[in-house]
């Protein structure tokens, strides 16, 4: 596992995320990230940032550099994000993601995750738009 900087986590985030909404800043991962119960699994161009809490795992964010998406990297996270939940003692993880972002409802999907609720408008896009957030789970 590759270590990142918080800064070179919000510049992928921000390249990853470009043009659907507000991306996190290194200050965000920062804050986040010194939680004792938070985690990143990373590699140089790709990473997913998650945490458990009890027997729940949660994906908080995920991404890919977008040059090399579609090559098997968010998958390798997501699957990564898995084990270290389960080492951590996580029964179940959660995430949720913009109904929009159909690429990222695919990988899910074909990971096992299921469709549990919905979250109307909950992304702001841009300054006229929201998207609906799907919430997922899987048992682990």
């Amino acid at each position: 596992m590759t270590k990142l900087t918080f800064e070179a986590l919000s510049e992928l985030h921000a390249n990853a995320f470009a043009g659907q909404g507000r991306s996190w800043s290194a200050e965000e991962f920062a804050s986040l990230l010194i939680e004792q119960n938070a985690f990143v699994c990373a590699d140089r161009f790709s990473f997913a940032v998650g945490r458990v809490v009890a027997d729940e795992a949660e994906l908080l964010t995920i991404a890919t550099d977008p040059r090399r998406q579609r090559s098997g990297l968010a998958q390798a996270r997501l699957l990564e994000f898995e084990k270290v939940a389960k080492t951590r003692g996580a029964q179940r993880a959660f995430l949720e993601v913009a109904e929009s972002n159909w690429a990222a409802v695919q990988l899910y999907e074909t990971n096992g995750y299921l469709k549990v609720a919905t979250r109307k408008d909950y992304y702001q896009m841009d300054k006229r738009t929201r998207v609906d957030a799907v919430i997922m789970e899987k048992k682990l």
